[in-house]
């Protein structure tokens, strides 16, 4: 828990109050202060006032967002307004609680916000792990998972990577034990957490195996027909040499 406010009394009270439910809290009189402490990667929130020397509530809010810091903020002020609560409330602040306030809103407050950065820590972690699986398959096996999350039965993949359904069989089975995946409902949803990832391009040429097949019929049969336009003229000048001699 953290509080950043720069009346020392009020510093000190909302300090107590915390603690007096069994939060561990760190105070600071001023937005630069909190902007280079280096916090744990734990579940946390700021209570925040508005109004600060220096660096102000709404622009801290501002600067954590732009480092992609997004701890759940309540705000405090004794001179809030309409147009600011909502400015701080669409930013992403949990609560706007106007001064004097009753102690338990504040705590309310509090543990909703702990809730949802519990909530949003679990994510990013379950992010970080799926990361680390993906990265363990093999560039068809990407191919693969991204085929199998599509919806293609295993036919459908060997056409369109142009191999064998015993090879994507066994492929989709490294792709399930890798990602340690249940079933594929489950892998879709990995899938989905995962974000936009950085697919391989494919090992071999995304070319259906039919369409293969037919441009290898067709280049054989043009190898070995005759033109037929070519003949014709054969024709034409072997006519016109026999009148020649004659």
């Amino acid at each position: 828990m953290f509080v950043v406010d720069d009346d020392p009394s009020m510093r000190r009270a909302l300090g107590n109050l915390i603690q007096s439910v069994g939060f561990r809290v760190e105070l600071f009189s001023s937005g630069q202060e909190f902007l280079v402490h280096k916090r744990a990667m734990a579940p946390a929130c700021l209570v925040l006032d508005v109004r600060l020397k220096g660096l102000s509530g709404l622009e801290l809010q501002r600067e954590l967002t732009a480092a992609d810091d997004p701890i759940p903020i309540i705000f405090i002020t004794g001179h809030g307004d309409i147009p600011m609560t909502v400015r701080a409330m669409k930013a992403g602040a949990i609560e706007f609680l106007p001064k004097p306030f009753r102690d338990q809103d504040l705590l309310d407050a509090i543990h909703q916000a702990i809730q949802r950065d519990t909530h949003q820590l679990a994510q990013q972690s379950m992010a970080v792990e799926l990361r680390a699986r993906y990265e363990r398959l093999t560039p068809r096996e990407r191919d693969v998972m991204g085929l199998v999350v599509r919806g293609l039965l295993n036919k459908q993949i060997s056409a369109d990577l142009g191999t064998s359904e015993a090879t994507v069989k066994i492929q989709r089975a490294q792709v399930m034990h890798k990602m340690q995946a249940e079933s594929v409902p489950e892998l879709v949803r990995m899938f989905e957490t995962l974000g936009p990832v950085d697919r391989q391009k494919p090992s071999l040429p995304l070319q259906p195996a039919h369409a293969q097949s037919t441009v290898c019929k067709k280049s054989r049969k043009s190898s070995i027909s005759p033109n037929p336009s070519a003949s014709k003229n054969d024709a034409a000048v072997q006519t016109t040499q026999l009148r020649t001699s004659a």
